[in-house]
This record gives C-alpha cells, sequence and structure tokens, in this order.
C-alpha cells in the first residue's frame, strides 16, 4: 500500500470550507488547520512533515501556508485546529510565507480560485535539519532529501 493522505474536512478535489481559510487580506475564515490523516506509511519511517502550499499565489514561488516538521513516526493524523497548540509532543512548526510560525488558511485575490495542496512526507530521519525560521521551500527540499515517500490531497478555494 503506497503512503495515502486523507482529511475529515473535505475531499481530494473539493473546496476547502470556511474554518480552514484565512482572516487576513480581507478573508473572514476561521483559520483553523484541518483533520488530516495517513496510512500506507512505508517501512523504515522515522518522522513526517506535512505541508500546505497555493501553487497559483501571484508571487512567482506559490505561498507556503502551513509547515510541520518533526511528526513522530507513530503518528497517523493530526486533529483539526491542531495548529493551535495540539500538535504532538517534538513537533514544531516552521516559518509560513507571512513569516510566522503557523497555519494561514487560504486567502486567494478576489475573483480567482487557488489550489491548496497538503503534502505528507515520511522521512528516513527522526528530526528535519531546520531552523525554526526555515522557509517552506527549504523545509520540502530537506524533506525530499530524506523522504520515504510523500502523499498530496489538493482542494481549490476562491470567491
Amino acid at each position: 500500500m503506497a503512503l495515502r493522505l486523507w482529511s475529515n474536512d473535505f475531499v481530494e478535489g473539493g473546496t476547502l470550507p470556511m474554518k480552514q481559510v484565512s482572516n487576513v487580506f480581507g478573508h473572514q475564515g476561521e483559520n483553523k488547520s484541518p483533520h488530516l490523516a495517513w496510512d500506507g506509511v512505508p517501512e523504515g519511517t522515522k518522522s513526517f512533515v506535512l505541508t500546505m502550499y497555493d501553487p497559483d499565489a501571484p508571487t512567482g514561488s506559490g505561498w507556503w501556508h502551513w509547515t510541520v516538521v518533526d511528526i513522530p513516526a507513530n503518528v497517523r493524523d493530526l486533529p483539526a485546529d491542531a495548529a493551535s497548540g495540539t500538535l504532538p509532543a517534538g513537533s514544531r512548526h516552521t516559518r509560513n510565507d507571512l513569516g510566522n510560525r503557523d497555519y494561514v488558511g487560504a486567502a486567494p485575490p478576489p475573483g480567482l480560485a487557488h489550489r491548496y495542496t497538503y503534502t505528507v512526507h515520511a522521512l528516513s530521519v527522526d528530526k528535519l535539519p531546520v531552523p525554526d525560521d526555515a522557509s517552506g521551500a527549504l523545509v520540502g527540499f530537506m524533506a525530499s532529501m530524506h523522504g520515504l515517500g510523500k502523499a498530496t490531497l489538493t482542494v481549490t478555494f476562491g470567491v
């Protein structure tokens, strides 16, 4: 079985609920991280990384909304709103593109629908060798360097 990612809050190809939409840039969402779960973990997995990325952001480089590193190998899900303080012991946030270490929900420009890709990476290391202020791009690079497998879940949002 291949690594698989799913959520109780939305389905692949669906629309992101307002619970996971930001409350910045004029949006009125609840800015809560979604429930996410995974199975089919590759043998040898020592930790996980979880990211949320918007490839459609008008930046030339996309937008990193959420990065969580050092999720222990025995963890198979994050509950809804885990970003607000219920991350598994040993896990940590790194920097999103707003410059803080937290979840920032969807916030596309008015009139444009964007894709939001949640990815879980199974890693061959206990701790990802990145600083707390690492960018999403650096986390993604290092996760690929230590990766045993990954799974994605993509949804859209736009108003």
